[in-house]
């Protein structure tokens, strides 16, 4: 199953068309659309409850649907437009409630997450009003990937300089589009 986690809020958003060009690629996919799934980020109450399910390891619980859905994924593309020198928030929320251990991972004899995901790659595509830089954004996500979800490949899709004065950002979307069209999935 292809997994395509759209972290884009606006509805005509150049990221998530940049991402579904890649989608169209694949075939089939099952969209979450985070801004529409009602995701909050841990508070103690729930900390507390999830630790408890965790600890008993009732994970067949519906708090746990979109780690057991992240983990099952044969191939994830994440949306994501470049704000604040990172992601949106929702992004940062849903990470918060699939990092799951004993789904997504688990400890190692030395404490270090061992990555426990189906997944064989992980696309970040984004878009970027000026330079793009990754360290807050799409290297935050790869660390992720390969450090504690077992997604030893991971891609990184982006067109930048979008909204630069004397830029032409049709143009410039056209080329990256261009370029995913190329590529094997």
């Amino acid at each position: 199953m292809v997994l395509y986690i759209n972290a884009c809020v606006r509805d005509e958003s150049r990221t998530d068309r940049l991402a579904r060009v890649l989608l169209d690629k694949m075939g089939n996919y099952t969209e979450l659309k985070l801004s529409e799934e009602g995701l909050k980020p841990l508070d103690k109450e729930s900390l507390e409850y999830r630790s408890e399910l965790i600890a008993k390891g009732q994970f067949d619980n519906d708090i746990f649907k979109y780690a057991r859905q992240f983990a099952d994924a044969d191939v994830i593309v994440i949306s994501a437009p470049f704000w604040d020198m990172s992601f949106p928030a929702i992004l940062k929320t849903y990470i918060e409630n699939i990092y799951i251990t004993g789904l997504v991972s688990k400890y190692g004899e030395d404490g270090r997450p061992v990555g426990l995901c189906k997944a064989s790659k992980l696309y970040y595509v984004t878009t970027a009003g000026g330079p793009y830089e990754g360290t807050y954004s799409y290297d935050y996500i790869k660390d992720l990937a390969l450090g504690a979800f077992g997604i030893k490949d991971t891609e990184l899709i982006y067109a930048e300089m979008l909204d630069i004065a004397g830029n032409d950002p049709e143009k410039i979307l056209d080329e990256v589009i261009d370029v995913i069209k190329m590529k094997q999935v």
